[in-house]
């Protein structure tokens, strides 16, 4: 790779980084001052209200989410704690772990999805 290819590599990577926390920070502190979740939590409650039976592996919510399986275990052990969410240990194979959606949790992305999108809207410029 000449000079000038890895300055254009590192600029294009420094420039999806400022966006990134441009977006991640605002995004972070509205959902929690108004709901109590962060981003991360706010992503895997996205990904179980949008699914037909409301439950998905844990590992799935890992990269929703995208955390290592360790940080999602904790996420998804918080949302548990919180009422949002049950895990449950699949019939099939034992040693996968299912996530399933409570009504509580359903209510709490409801109510935090607006602010979501509104966040987003502002920061990215699209309508909301």
């Amino acid at each position: 790779m000449s000079l000038p290819e890895e300055r254009a590599l590192v600029a294009q990577w420094q420039e999806l980084l400022t966006r990134h926390a441009a977006v991640w920070h605002p995004l972070e502190r509205e959902l929690q001052q108004r709901h109590g979740i962060g981003v991360s939590e706010f992503e895997a409650l996205e990904l179980l209200a949008t699914r037909d039976h409301d439950k998905c592996r844990a590992a799935e919510l890992a990269e929703a989410a995208h955390l290592s399986q360790s940080a999602a275990s904790r996420m998804t052990a918080r949302l548990e704690r919180a009422g949002l969410v049950q895990r449950a240990v699949c019939d099939l194979d034992r040693r996968g772990i299912f996530v399933t959606l409570t009504e509580e949790g359903r209510r709490r992305y409801a109510e935090a999805k607006p602010t979501h999108r509104a966040v987003l809207a502002e920061i990215l410029g699209a309508p909301a």
